[in-house]
């Protein structure tokens, strides 16, 4: 017996690609306290220069003529703002959009408001660089656990939910999100070392770009922020190495 696979209904992406547009949010009053393992306020708000960032991406967006079939946001308010700010820059600020609890930021309720320094020692990042995305700090979420919520809502709401299937072609959608949750989800698609991609600039309210279809995921880009750099950003700015290993 010869098998048709498309008669199987095994390739059921033959007929659709996602085209991500994966966002950080914009600046927020957490990213500006210096020294900091985690911000006191773990939904903390955007600065004036975080609502700037947002818009000037929705600008940039809107200028490259970009129309979202879908916008989803992380539930937490910078998230939310963003998003905001976003669509008012490319002229539709009255779209709707989902608020996700899926995707929020890793939470560490711990180290809330304490300086690295504190409670990161030298011990502390050896046992960080070593377990890697199983490390778990006190009562907080290892990386393990944030792209477990993120990739398996991923997978439910869009890779294999149905529904987008019923429409062919391509799917633009928009995910805006926090630094280590899209790290996360780097290392969910491409298989990075963890380490590297703990190590990956993902500046505020910038864009990567991945699609999705039959033959899997494919790299568009990652960290691209051109939009803000009039603006500046905090990390860029000040040569942060982000991720918190630091060794």
């Amino acid at each position: 017996m010869i098998w048709h696979f498309w008669e199987t209904g095994f390739l059921i992406h033959d007929n659709v690609e996602f085209d991500f547009y994966f966002i950080r949010h914009g600046e927020s009053q957490s990213n500006i306290t210096p020294g900091i393992a985690a911000g006191v306020n773990f939904d903390a708000p955007m600065t004036d220069r975080g609502h700037k960032q947002a818009e000037a991406a929705g600008t940039r967006l809107g200028n490259e003529g970009v129309k979202f079939d879908k916008i989803y946001s992380s539930s937490l308010v910078r998230a939310v703002q963003t998003t905001e700010g976003v669509l008012k820059g490319m002229g539709i600020p009255d779209t709707d959009f989902e608020r996700v609890d899926a995707i929020i930021e890793k939470q560490t309720p711990g180290w809330r408001g304490k300086l690295a320094k504190d409670v990161m020692p030298t011990e502390v990042r050896l046992l960080m660089a070593e377990k890697g995305k199983y490390f778990k700090a006190a009562d907080g979420e290892t990386m393990r656990w944030v792209e477990r919520r993120a990739s398996n809502w991923l997978e439910d709401e869009i890779l294999y939910n149905p529904d987008w299937y019923q429409k062919d072609g391509t799917h633009t959608l928009a995910i805006v999100s926090h630094g280590d949750t899209m790290r996360a989800l780097l290392h969910y698609i491409t298989g990075i070392d963890n380490r590297l991609a703990m190590r990956t600039d993902i500046f505020n309210c910038s864009i990567s770009r991945f699609r999705f279809g039959k033959l899997g995921w494919s790299i568009g880009s990652i960290n691209d922020s051109s939009h803000t750099l009039a603006l500046g950003d905090i990390v860029r700015d000040e040569k942060i190495v982000q991720g918190g290993l630091g060794v």
